[in-house]
């Protein structure tokens, strides 16, 4: 087991830093790693080698959770490139608005016989509005810091809304 834990999280995969990730690549790797780490494979180990074994299983999840999730995987791009996520972002006021609006349409499903139509339809349109954002991101980061920081915050507040939908979804159907 070759550990390094300064490795960043496409390194331990053995991929290139980049925003495109292939998810079967991902997930295969992540097999293979956690085979490498799993206890049974280190069972006459010493106590020192079955801590590294946790220890390296700990940060190969964390790395899987983080480039698994579009939104994760972005915001973590951004920090390899010294670029922090701020917790009160200033974004654009036309969509901040739009935001507004999406939360009103929301709060607006009720819940009625049509409530989960109207809500799968929204739900696609928050999707839809994410995979764009994710196109952005994926355009901008190379060469436009500033804007591949601004679209995250975007995503943020979509994955957010979409989040919230979930809930609601989970409540109509008495989950």
């Amino acid at each position: 087991m070759n550990v390094n834990f300064q490795d960043n999280f496409f390194s331990i995969f053995q991929l290139p830093v980049s925003y495109q990730v292939e998810p079967l690549v991902l997930d295969d790797r992540y097999r293979d790693l956690q085979r490498s780490v799993h206890p049974d494979k280190h069972v006459g180990a010493s106590d020192q080698d079955k801590r590294l074994a946790m220890q390296w299983a700990t940060v190969i999840n964390e790395a899987y959770t983080t480039l698994k999730s579009p939104l994760k995987r972005a915001i973590y791009i951004l920090k390899l490139k010294s670029c922090e996520i701020e917790h009160n972002p200033t974004l654009p006021g036309e969509f901040l608005m739009a935001q507004i609006e999406l939360r009103e349409e929301l709060e607006d499903i009720g819940d009625d016989a049509g409530s989960l139509a109207r809500l799968a339809v929204f739900k696609g349109k928050i999707a839809s509005g994410l995979a764009a954002l994710e196109l952005d991101f994926a355009a901008q980061i190379d060469d436009q810091l500033a804007a591949a920081e601004q679209t995250t915050y975007k995503m943020q507040f979509m994955h957010k809304l979409y989040s919230e939908a979930d809930r609601l979804e989970e409540k109509l159907l008495g989950y």
